[in-house]
């Protein structure tokens, strides 16, 4: 089956969502609770899997759910298809503040290994796989464990990048070091592995974790400034409810005593 070929356009710029026109016929699929909005005609069925083409018949399905179960994603995505007689439009939203990326998957020879949250929305037709990590110290350390999603295809998927996206494409044999929090997807041909930051005064007071990620190509890779998981801890930390400190300035006595007075906190 031919992956469906639809028309985008992004919007926003820190909080960007992206808009599929949808010919009659064709269809999208989208992670479950993504979808911003939706013009009449449009249909959304719930499934298991993906709904590509590789997982026809009830144990296709099953195998594809139990796929995206072990990435620790939904069993089910949402399949948006166009039943009207015109040209339809759908919106899905990334969910938290960055930027979406569109990737043709032939472009880059059919295959992108991503992150387990990265993904968006695509083209119906685009499989959700699984790639284990083959190297055990990428697998403990990597900062994304041995399974990773897998899309497959010849259409357009759409990632999600947290903050700011790079995209660097490596030589034959050239590496780059990276906090592993920071790496969005790569292509296949690219060795992904984990590095020591190989002094201990470091390691222990660097701020910067005890491994690194290396990436030597050939291939592409796709890096986020902003990692989920330390704009989290950022908020935690901040958060007086969780023992963090509050940081309002204008005043002498500062946010402690005046909002705790006053802002109805207690």
């Amino acid at each position: 089956m031919a992956m469906d070929v639809i028309d985008y356009e992004i919007f926003g710029d820190d909080m960007q969502y992206v808009e599929v026109e949808l010919d009659p016929g064709e269809a999208a699929v989208g992670e479950p609770g993504m979808m911003m909005y939706m013009q009449d005609g449009i249909e959304m069925d719930t499934i298991f899997g993906d709904g590509s083409a590789q997982q026809s018949g009830f144990m296709g399905k099953l195998l594809g759910a139990g796929k995206r179960l072990l990435t620790g994603e939904s069993m089910f995505t949402t399949v948006f298809h166009n039943e009207g007689s015109g040209k339809r439009r759908i919106a899905f939203a990334a969910p938290f503040p960055g930027k979406i990326v569109p990737v043709q998957l032939p472009d880059i020879g059919g295959t992108l290994i991503c992150q387990k949250d990265a993904f968006l929305c695509a083209a119906k037709g685009v499989s959700m796989g699984i790639a284990f990590q083959k190297k055990l110290g990428a697998g403990f350390f990597g900062g994304e464990g041995f399974i990773m999603q897998k899309l497959e295809g010849d259409g357009l998927a759409f990632i999600n990048a947290c903050g700011a996206i790079a995209e660097k494409v490596l030589a034959p044999g050239e590496t780059i070091r990276v906090d592993t929090g920071c790496v969005v997807a790569f292509q296949p041909s690219i060795d992904f592995d984990i590095q020591f930051v190989g002094k201990v005064k470091s390691a222990l007071f660097g701020g910067e974790g005890l491994f690194f990620a290396t990436l030597r190509g050939p291939g592409k890779v796709w890096l986020q400034s902003l990692p989920l998981s330390r704009l989290a801890n950022r908020i935690v930390l901040a958060a007086p409810a969780a023992g963090g400190r509050s940081q309002e300035q204008g005043s002498v006595l500062g946010g402690a005593v005046l909002g705790g007075l006053f802002g109805g906190d207690e």
